[in-house]
């Protein structure tokens, strides 16, 4: 896909002679009320020059939407008034009538170039008027991009926080017999479409780690010799290696400005993590132990590095200066392991996976510690990955008696638990930052 082609022409709609003002307050959602409940909203089906087109865009934002757990699609065969004008104030009583807070419609076309330019309003029903509107023109194919911009903004305008539609992840497929597992990159559209291949299946690939910054990833590939950190451009599918040490490097991420990778290096029965400076290529050691150091993550400020270690006996979750020096632990349930920390891109929450009584969970903890959450726990959970607000997560899970693992999504608050399409069997997700 080539992002350069995508266009933003026009800026928003203007509806002035259409907008009825109300005297309610401007339509929003609080998503971490204790008594939260999805909000009513109806999208209209698109209508433009290719009818298929133009619902597809529409059922893609309906689809969204409801997967964010935030919203409630009201069923298009519920709708009052049927014709929508484009151009018009939405009959906003017949809207009521059927408990409908928000409405969105659109209208999609073409220019005389053949560009796509589609068009959308959000209208708050309550109050009688539009609290957004916005047009784009691009190349046709990337009508599906367009749909998740759209559901990123309407997601914003009435959660006040950043959408998460607009990504992509990058995950292990994972075909053959369970002893004898060809496991490629693969990347898709964060709704699970749009699934493409990065390798070939000739080496195993896992841990694949997003740039927050480029459109890059990093990953761990046992190939000849001993297995190696590289960096793969995702466009191009250019890759290099992350240095060239003596033993085994594993678990790499980027740091928050991207132009670091900090990873973990297996000497004998010890692993030590170390950074890279990808522009000097300058290597810096950061922990130095006869443990197992590894998982780290950079806090979004990049001050901090949260890891997961066996140093005290048993695998827990660390804090350090990204640095270097002392650690702090920070997971102590009783009769548990911790790994996989990864750091919100908000800062507030380190998301990890635990281990105790044979059941495997994925939880969150603020960054001293406190406040452990179980979102969601059963027989194996494991490598959660962020959204880039900060909002979601996906992680890969195994059930009893399958022959392979599935990526779900969940959300800070437990309420949201989804599966993400894949074709195969997949593991190891990573999220894109919001794309360009």
């Amino acid at each position: 896909m080539h992002f350069a082609k995508f266009i933003f022409a026009l800026g928003l709609i203007g509806l002035a002679s259409f907008i009825v003002r109300g005297a309610h307050a401007e339509l929003s959602i609080t998503i971490d009320k204790g008594n939260f409940q999805p909000m009513p909203i109806a999208i209209a089906d698109f209508t433009g020059v290719d009818p298929d087109v133009a619902v597809q865009m529409s059922d893609i934002i309906r689809n969204n939407l409801k997967r964010s757990g935030v919203f409630n699609p009201i069923d298009k065969a519920a709708f009052i008034e049927k014709n929508i004008n484009f151009d018009a104030a939405p009959n906003f009583a017949s809207w009521k009538a059927i408990s409908v807070q928000a409405l969105v419609t659109g209208r999609v076309t073409k220019d005389a170039s053949g560009k796509l330019k589609t068009e959308f309003r959000l209208w708050d029903i309550l109050a009688g008027q539009q609290l957004t509107g916005q047009q784009f023109v691009t190349d046709a194919a990337l009508n599906r991009r367009v749909s998740h911009i759209i559901s990123d903004l309407v997601y914003s305008r009435i959660t006040g926080e950043k959408g998460f539609f607009d990504t992509r992840v990058v995950f292990v497929d994972e075909t053959g017999t369970k002893d004898k597992r060809v496991k490629r990159l693969v990347i898709m559209d964060q709704d699970g479409a749009n699934a493409r291949y990065l390798t070939d299946g000739k080496e195993l690939v896992v841990t694949p780690r997003f740039s927050p910054t480029t459109q890059e990833v990093a990953y761990m590939a046992f190939g000849d010799g001993d297995p190696k950190v590289y960096i793969m451009n995702t466009e191009t599918r250019q890759r290099e290696v992350v240095g060239d040490f003596p033993g085994m490097t594993f678990a790499p991420r980027f740091s928050p400005d991207g132009q670091k990778v900090v990873m973990s290096l297996a000497k004998g029965l010890a692993s030590n993590i170390y950074v890279m400076d990808l522009r000097s290529r300058s290597t810096t050691r950061l922990t130095d132990t006869n443990a197992i150091d590894t998982s780290p993550s950079y806090s979004p400020d990049g001050s901090q590095i949260v890891f997961e270690s066996d140093r005290g006996g048993s695998q827990q979750i660390y804090i350090m200066s990204s640095s270097g020096g002392a650690a702090k632990r920070l997971s102590f349930g009783e009769g548990a392991r911790y790994s996989t920390p990864v750091w919100s891109p908000k800062g507030d929450y380190i998301a990890f996976t635990r281990q105790k009584g044979g059941q495997f969970a994925i939880g969150i903890m603020k960054p001293d510690g406190l406040g452990e959450r179980i979102l969601t726990e059963g027989f194996h959970n494991e490598g959660p990955t962020w959204a880039p607000n900060g909002r979601y997560l996906m992680f890969f899970r195994d059930q009893p008696g399958a022959s392979g693992a599935r990526i779900y999504m969940v959300d800070t608050t437990g309420r949201v638990d989804n599966t993400v399409p894949t074709q195969n069997f997949s593991s190891d997700p990573a999220w894109s930052p919001l794309l360009k």
